[in-house]
């Protein structure tokens, strides 16, 4: 009963809030608001998560990058950004292509001031694909899309054949036909402004001389590798065209703060924020209702916990507080690894799913603001709202049952002991191949060279995270798992440092290029644009740059990734939902992870906040635009 009183009046303070905005006179611009990130901020401000992707600089990139050409509404759908597009023309070419022009307004600045024009838009593709930054480590992938960006990748021309500079204030793109058509056509025709002069100096320019676009300055990387580390991680004077400015970066404090950009136009739909500092700071999930209370922060989002989500609405209660709450566009997960180790054989996976009580877990981690879902996918979904009775009939829903887990493993060859001997208790081995056994650390060589594979799951969890010491509870020290002749060996360590082991980021350590972990749990948001082509990749080059982090190769799930969104047109929305359903079919077939939980969201604020709404659509870079103070 007090979980749905606490939706209703949710509900109701939602449509107050909505009511006051549409009524009230234009308010003041004033006020801070600290916000209280769960993730450690990394100062990489490369927008378009070129290097890295981490939440929290994601977010701070959000407030200070905007003017893209397309846009996405609070409902999910792409938009023309109506503060920066003037017109989009699309023209389907006789060989197969498509050429998107966009033409821009000519009253657009950075926040310095200084003019934006079409070569700052086509900047940002020329320079991330450029062959010195990819060898600087820029993982954008950009250019693959459109024509002619294999050789300007490569270096072997020094023009861009497929992005076209045709005046001050228009660019043309045009599209390869292999990917086309594309359910999500209109983003190819999105790029944001990107200053020259910040990123590689007064010297450089961008032009076209009719076969192309092209950097105009010396590009090599013994004159570039310093000053881009250098603006990567700039913070004072970083040239922007976002609401917000970044002020300042305490990198000892891991606290960014940003204030309202004066020459910022207006976002898609011109509104301009009133809020004029935001404080970004680290919290600890242990204090952070603390720090609520007392004003060292006043606000947090996405709390997912049933504890968390409970005490939350209790300070509601009090007074001083609001919440908004939303379903999840994303779930929680058990990932695997599937090239190495017990984890490459699908029978491992499908035990170890066997015996973790998901439903039991998934109730007891939301405490009932949440449920289950059975593929890669959030409550939150159209595409699972309108195929949740058909993923019912076909998902497999992988019950508790430890005559299950073992049959599975029995049938997959898991029945000797380490002496190679039939497997009576204890640790349970398997004959493998040189291929199987690979690098696998635990393996064991008999006196005849047979390799026998130990049934150990070495599993990789970040530090103070709930989640991770359910899983404990639940799955790594539940005595069926000992049973059935399983080990799963827990590794604690910091969120950064798990990522290293699960992308085998090599250049942070030559330790994390040799596979370890078998077993990660995390949790993954979508974006409006669902799009999980390359996600299964065989491509080496893709793989290296993050692509396939599963390591699941699987010719049949890489074509349904493929098919999802270049296989149908954009208008074609039945088509494109029924290549999601066998999408989802295979690959809770296949299941290179476990789902645990798609949440509702809660994210409360200190009442002083006031226009704020929030929902999987519409994150806090988007909703505190339109957001004011009253004291």
């Amino acid at each position: 009963m007090k979980k749905l009183v606490a939706l209703l009046l949710a509900g109701l303070m939602l449509i107050g809030v909505l009511g006051v905005s549409a009524e009230a006179a234009e308010p003041a611009v004033g006020g801070e608001i600290i916000y209280g990130s769960s993730t450690e901020i990394s100062g990489d401000w490369a927008h378009g998560a070129i290097w890295t992707n981490n939440a929290s600089d994601n977010m701070i990139r959000g407030l200070m990058n905007d003017y893209g050409t397309i846009a996405f509404d609070q409902g999910g759908a792409m938009v023309l950004n109506k503060s920066v597009t003037e017109s989009v023309e699309q023209v389907e070419n006789e060989d197969g292509t498509k050429t998107f022009t966009v033409k821009i307004y000519q009253d657009l600045v950075f926040n310095d001031g200084t003019p934006i024009n079409a070569k700052h838009f086509v900047a940002s593709v020329l320079l991330f694909a450029h062959p010195t930054l990819i060898a600087l480590g820029s993982k954008s992938t950009a250019a693959d899309f459109f024509v002619g960006g294999d050789t300007y990748k490569s270096g072997e021309t020094p023009a861009f054949k497929g992005v076209r500079l045709i005046d001050d204030y228009t660019y043309a793109l045009t599209i390869v036909k292999d990917y086309l058509p594309y359910f999500y056509d209109l983003s190819y025709a999105s790029l944001s402004p990107l200053s020259i002069n910040m990123w590689l100096g007064d010297t450089y320019d961008v032009k076209d001389d009719g076969e192309g676009a092209y950097i105009v300055g010396d590009m090599a990387i013994a004159t570039l590798a310093f000053r881009v580390a250098d603006v990567r991680f700039r913070s004072e004077g970083r040239v922007t065209a976002g609401p917000y400015n970044l002020v300042s970066y305490d990198k000892g404090a891991k606290q960014a703060v940003l204030e309202i950009n004066p020459n910022y136009k207006g976002n898609f739909e011109g509104q301009k924020p009133h809020v004029q500092k935001l404080i970004i700071v680290k919290t600890e999930e242990a204090t952070q209702f603390d720090a609520l209370k007392t004003g060292g922060i006043n606000l947090i989002n996405g709390l997912t916990g049933g504890d968390d989500v409970n005490a939350a609405l209790d300070m509601v209660a009090e007074g001083g507080f609001q919440t908004v709450n939303y379903e999840r566009n994303g779930y929680g997960k058990l990932m695997f690894q599937c090239d190495f180790g017990p984890s490459q054989f699908k029978a491992v996976r499908h035990s170890i799913a066997h015996l973790l009580n998901r439903p039991e877990f998934a109730n007891t981690f939301t405490g009932g603001f949440g449920a289950l879902v059975h593929g890669p996918y959030g409550l939150a979904m159209w595409m699972y709202k309108e195929s949740e009775e058909e993923l019912n009939e076909k998902l497999n829903t992988y019950p508790y049952s430890l005559d299950d887990a073992t049959k599975l493993l029995v049938e997959d060859g898991w029945t000797l002991d380490a002496e190679g001997k039939e497997w009576t208790a204890g640790l349970r081995y398997k004959k493998v191949s040189a291929e199987e056994a690979g690098q696998y650390e635990h393996n064991v060589t008999l006196a005849d060279g047979t390799v026998l594979m130990p049934l150990i799951i070495e599993w990789a969890s970040t530090e103070a995270n709930p989640v991770s010491e359910l899983l404990a509870t639940m799955l790594a020290q539940n005595p069926d798992v000992a049973t059935v002749g399983m080990e799963i060996r827990q590794s604690i360590m910091t969120f950064p440092e798990l990522l290293n082991w699960m992308y085998r980021d090599k250049t942070v350590g030559e330790q994390y290029g040799v596979p370890k972990f078998g077993m990660y749990n995390l949790a993954t948001n979508f974006t409006p644009i669902y799009d999980m082509s390359f996600s299964w990749t065989s491509d080496p080059e893709k793989v290296a740059l993050g692509y396939n982090s599963n390591f699941l190769f699987d010719e049949q799930l890489d074509k349904l990734s493929m098919d999802m969104v270049y296989g149908v047109t954009s208008d074609d929305v039945e088509g494109y939902r029924k290549l999601w359903v066998d999408y989802i079919d295979l690959w809770n077939e296949l299941l290179p992870e476990i789902p645990l939980y798609s949440n509702v969201y809660y994210s409360i604020f200190a009442d002083k906040l006031k226009g704020y709404t929030e929902s999987s659509l519409w994150d806090f870079e988007s909703s505190i635009v339109y957001a004011w103070i009253e004291e």
